[in-house]
C-alpha cells in the first residue's frame, strides 16, 4: 500500500514545488509598446543612414533620415545610435567635411557651421542623457568636449 502512495507523493511534492517557483516569477513586459510597422521603418531608414555615413560621407542625407525618423518614431528602440550619426554628421558638416557640400542659400542657412555646432552638442547631449548605456557615449563624450573647446 505504502509503494503506490510513494510516486504519488513525489509527484504532487514536484509539482507543488514547480508551481510554487512558476508563481514568484514575475512577467516583464516590455516599458513602451514598440509599432512594427514604424519601428521596420525606422530600422530602414537607420541602414540608409549608415550607408551613407559610413560609405558615402554624405552627412545631409544622414541628418534627413534622422529628422525624418525622430519625428515620426522617437520611441524607435535604435535611437541612440541615430542620434549618434545625426551628432556626428552636424559636427563634420560644420569642420565642411562629408562629400556633399552646402551650395543653395537655403543649404546656407540650414546648414550654417554655427546652427551646426549646435545641433551636434544637442544631439551628443540627448544621446548622453537618454541612452547612458549605449556604446555610443564614450565617443559622444569625446566630440562633445570638442565642441565645448572650439567655443
Amino acid at each position: 500500500m505504502k509503494r503506490k502512495f510513494l510516486p504519488l507523493a513525489l509527484l504532487f511534492c514536484s509539482l507543488l514545488a514547480f508551481d510554487s517557483a512558476a508563481f514568484g516569477q514575475k512577467q516583464i513586459e516590455p516599458q513602451i509598446q514598440r509599432n512594427p510597422i514604424l519601428e521596420l521603418d525606422a530600422k530602414h531608414n537607420l541602414e540608409v543612414a549608415n550607408f551613407s555615413f559610413k560609405t558615402r560621407k554624405a552627412y545631409k542625407a544622414v541628418l534627413m533620415r534622422f529628422e525624418e525618423t525622430f519625428a515620426a518614431y522617437p520611441e524607435f528602440s535604435k535611437m541612440d545610435e541615430f542620434l549618434y550619426l545625426a551628432g556626428m554628421s552636424s559636427f563634420y558638416l560644420s569642420e565642411n567635411k562629408g562629400k556633399q557640400k552646402i551650395v543653395s542659400e537655403d543649404e546656407k542657412k540650414k546648414f550654417a557651421p554655427e546652427k551646426l555646432r549646435e545641433d551636434a552638442a544637442a544631439y551628443l547631449s540627448q544621446l548622453i542623457e537618454n541612452y547612458p548605456q549605449s556604446q555610443y557615449k564614450a565617443d559622444a563624450q569625446k566630440t562633445l568636449e570638442s565642441l565645448k573647446a572650439k567655443k
